[in-house]
């Protein structure tokens, strides 16, 4: 039987076996690729499941500590820092989060003491520390872009002075990568990094993520800063201007529906690129895995190949510990 080049030309010869598999597979996975995030809250001796995010926690520092240790025992060099901010601490102004001994910079200084080789990374976003959940300062129901910059700044240089390796601003603010860059650099800085949220869309998805921190907007929603999902060419425009203003890597989340931005983000910067595999994706995984609709190993390792296959250098994941005790028990 001929068919062309049949039988002669074989594709299942390298699908033979695991070894030969894993010898010509175009896409690798490993710890390194990931950056963890966790999320740490006021108070001793305690962490609290988060329940639309089922077996991920807010943690007290000190447990903090602990979860960070085997982070690093799975190989994972690099995490992203949330605060849980309690609510007697939000105003309109982002107070909170410019207070050198606030529980963000708090955090940093204790993790960056304890494990100095791991890259620590911080949320720069006023949501957290807004009495009105928003990314901006809001004045007339509208979100001030320039004023909200100014404290967005301010912030950075407040979580590089505690030692910050790179800061990861959210907020999606016009300019603001720019004036991060030029105030760390005045400040003596030149050496934090910023990884920039670049295409951070107006998703659904993010919905576990503000159970997490409690970071819902109190009206209306984030449309008028964050990106309308229907657009790609936009999304190309917001990395460049980031690269362009500073950034050293740029960010696209969410990650599952943006498959396509992902790969075309990275046709057209030449810094690297991270996704955010969100909350949202993490919760309906789980969701299925516990109906027992699907295999949550397999599912989990087939999502974070997909982003690398789209061209993500680098993975923001929930599913960074258990992917990386998966990968590293494959070795």
């Amino acid at each position: 039987m001929t068919h062309g080049q049949f039988p002669y030309i074989r594709g299942r010869r390298l699908r033979a076996s695991g070894a030969i598999r894993d010898m010509v597979a175009e896409h690798n996975l490993k710890p390194a690729d990931f950056i963890a995030p966790v999320f740490v809250m006021e108070g001793e001796n305690e962490k609290v499941e988060i329940p639309s995010m089922p077996d991920y926690y807010r943690y007290t520092l000190d447990l903090l500590l602990e979860e960070v240790q085997e982070l690093k025992n799975v190989g994972i060099r690099s995490l992203v820092i949330f605060a849980k901010v309690p609510k007697n601490k939000k105003d309109n102004k982002g107070t909170e989060a410019l207070n050198s001994e606030g529980l963000m910079q708090r955090a940093v200084r204790a993790i960056k003491e304890q494990f100095p080789e791991m890259l620590v990374m911080t949320d720069i976003a006023m949501d957290p520390y807004s009495s009105y959940g928003h990314d901006g300062i809001v004045e007339d129901g509208k979100i001030l872009n320039d004023e909200s910059v100014e404290v967005l700044t301010k912030m950075a240089v407040s979580h590089a002075e505690a030692g910050a390796d790179m800061v990861a601003p959210s907020d999606m603010m016009d300019g603001r990568i720019g004036s991060m860059r030029q105030a760390l650099d005045e400040q003596g800085f030149n050496h934090t990094g910023i990884m920039a949220y670049s295409a951070k869309y107006a998703s659904a998805y993010y919905g576990p993520f503000r159970d997490a921190l409690d970071s819902a907007p109190g009206f209306g929603d984030k449309k008028t800063y964050q990106m309308d999902p229907a657009n790609v060419q936009e999304a190309i425009k917001e990395a460049q201007l980031d690269e362009q203003e500073g950034a050293d890597i740029v960010m696209v989340k969410p990650g599952l529906p943006y498959m396509d931005v992902i790969r075309a983000v990275k046709e057209n910067v030449s810094v690297p690129v991270s996704v955010y595999n969100v909350s949202g994706e993490y919760a309906m995984l789980k969701a299925a895995a516990e109906k027992g609709w699907l295999d949550e190993e397999q599912v989990m390792v087939e999502t974070l190949v997909g982003f690398k296959r789209a061209g993500a250098d680098l993975i923001a994941t929930y599913f960074a510990k258990a992917a990386s005790k998966i990968l590293k028990n494959k070795l």
